[in-house]
């Protein structure tokens, strides 16, 4: 069992480091064809396949050019990883039609990846999208 919390963690740590280094072409690599991710980021809340994957990571790099995850803490099993991250990024370009801000964003988030034949099918992610509003300066007082 072991083993296995070791294995997924590591496909955590690589998934995140595909995000962190922007390596779309690795994407094949560690999602499977039938990949979805639950995000409240996302357009509509959600990007499906490898190729909503990396649409999704665009449109956030764009908005967001310095965006870096940072996993904390993690809770594994042989088709589960649940973590506790880190986000940091500066509003910088448009994001879903919301002109740059300027501001800077760090929250914690939860995630939760699932994983099927060595790579990950699934992926939903928690954060307090209020205090995320807030930071950017786009709710009122």
């Amino acid at each position: 069992m072991a083993q296995a919390s070791t294995d997924t963690e590591q496909l955590l740590s690589e998934y995140a480091n595909m995000w962190n280094e922007r390596e779309y072409a690795k994407i094949p690599d560690l999602v499977s064809e039938s990949f979805v991710i639950y995000d409240p980021a996302a357009p509509g809340g959600v990007a499906r396949g490898r190729d909503g994957l990396e649409q999704f990571m665009r449109g956030i790099v764009s908005g967001f050019p310095d965006f870096h995850v940072t996993v904390l803490d993690t809770l594994s099993s042989e088709d589960k990883v649940m973590y506790e991250g880190r986000l940091s990024m500066t509003h910088e370009g448009e994001f879903d039609g919301i002109p740059p801000t300027g501001k800077k964003v760090e929250l914690r988030y939860m995630g939760i990846i699932e994983i099927a034949d060595g790579k990950v099918q699934q992926h939903r992610v928690y954060f307090n999208q209020l205090e995320a509003l807030e930071q950017l300066g786009l709710t009122e007082d």
